[in-house]
């Protein structure tokens, strides 16, 4: 008898007995996704304070970390969908984690060069890395079960995406903050010298925590390169650009998909805009404390995110998800709301609240705009979805604006009237739902 040939993503007989062990490896390691790109998105959060310092930057140029970085998501997100349409989930996750690595190691060089800008594409490559694993990791999350569980269980799956920004948060705070910073004034006393040697130390600061993170994620491609997925991941051979044309049609024509799109570009705009400046409001309205010591609101409000998500994918038993994503969107324009009237620790404290009504709002808004789709229609649909991450940039930029025209609690204006949007879509979906 001639040898059987197994190929790395060929399908796995449903009568094999080892058939559940040899999925068990390629769930948990698409899990673990959520968590790295996690990670890398909240240690913008710190990167925002950071170079602000060393680079002695408006909150407007500050700013730009985000813009740059969610820029990456919008121009490449489309392409990684095609791309997925062509070779594969496990591809696709395969070759983000090579732009992410690749991303990460060119912080070294940006920091010895000690250039913004260089920094800045560095975060491009990274985003353009992470666009691709969003775009593969949530349509293929919903596939791995009953259609009737899909939005829940891709709410568990990003569960795991708070802890990765927690430990983004844990590692700029330990390894990158100094805990040493200078008023103008001592600055100004400074002389030429000591001060080049401040900025230079804090922007090398950011290189070996990169270094680290590149060569993991490096690591983390090659065990997904090595491990065999099922025939889910695999690509589809009859696709063509024609098809794809028609499927991208239809989604565009769809009212309900283009509604998701906007709930989540205004979503990501709310969630990275109050992250990015909570450490900034924190300073800005609580006066004397540290980026150090503010950062400990930030580490608050993911955690609070983190038990959301658990919360929220537990919830979802017994409340219909878009009712519950209504809800949560409602509380959080009176909590934002709270923090633009009342600066301060009370307000703080309401930004941080704000983080566990947010939780599932992502992958609420994810899941509604793929649903009941084709398989094509998921990928290019996801695509489109992870295109919407632009938010992030584009809303950041305009608090930063208005922080500086005014006031960093003033600013916070931007993801109430984001927050009103999202409850606003949520409601005509339910109502929609409700009337078939």
């Amino acid at each position: 008898m001639e040898a059987q040939t197994v190929t790395e993503d060929a399908p796995m007989p449903a009568t094999d007995a080892s058939h559940t062990g040899r999925i068990w490896l390629p769930l948990v390691l698409i899990v673990s996704l959520f968590f790295l790109w996690g990670g890398a998105n909240n240690l913008n959060d710190v990167l925002i304070a950071q170079f602000k310092k060393a680079f002695v930057l408006s909150d407007f140029e500050a700013g730009l970390v985000q813009s740059a970085f969610y820029l990456g998501y919008f121009l490449i997100a489309m392409p990684a969908g095609m791309y997925m349409r062509r070779f594969g989930y496990k591809s696709a996750v395969v070759f983000g984690l090579m732009l992410y690595g690749i991303g990460a190691l060119l912080f070294w060089p940006a920091a010895e060069k000690a250039t913004y800008g260089m920094f800045l594409f560095a975060l491009f490559v990274i985003a353009s890395g992470l666009a691709f694993l969003e775009t593969s990791a949530n349509p293929f999350v919903t596939l791995l079960g009953p259609p009737e569980t899909a939005t829940r269980r891709l709410n568990l799956a990003q569960a795991f995406n708070p802890l990765g920004s927690i430990a983004g948060i844990l590692i700029g705070q330990h390894f990158i903050f100094s805990g040493v910073e200078h008023t103008p004034e001592q600055l100004a006393a400074m002389s030429e010298v000591q001060r080049t040697a401040y900025y230079v130390s804090e922007t090398k600061a950011v290189q070996w925590p990169y270094l680290v993170i590149g060569l993991v994620v490096l690591a983390w491609a090659a065990l997904i390169l090595a491990t065999r997925f099922p025939k889910s991941a695999a690509p589809r051979a009859e696709t063509t650009p024609a098809a794809g044309s028609g499927v991208l049609s239809r989604l565009l024509r769809d009212k309900f998909f283009i509604g998701a799109m906007l709930a989540q570009f205004f979503y990501v705009g709310a969630q990275v805009g109050v992250w990015s400046y909570t450490i900034r409001y924190v300073q800005a309205t609580m006066h004397g404390t540290s980026a150090k010591m503010a950062a400990n609101f930030l580490t608050a409000e993911l955690i609070c995110f983190m038990v959301g998500r658990f919360a929220g994918a537990a919830l979802m038993k017994y409340v219909a998800p878009v009712r519950l994503l209504f809800t949560f969107a409602a509380i959080n324009v009176v909590l934002t709301l709270y923090a633009v009237m009342q600066p301060g620790s009370s307000g703080a404290y309401a930004l941080a609240a704000c983080s566990f009504f947010m939780s599932v709002m992502y992958p609420t808004i994810f899941a509604l705009g793929v649903e009941g789709r084709s398989d094509d229609e998921r990928k290019l649909g996801s695509g489109l979805l992870v295109m919407t991450i632009i938010g992030g940039a584009v809303l950041t930029a305009i608090m930063g604006a208005v922080s500086d025209h005014s006031s960093m609690s003033d600013a916070m204006i931007v993801p109430s009237c984001s927050f009103a949007i999202i409850a606003l879509f949520a409601w005509r979906r339910r109502t929609v739902r409700s009337a078939v």
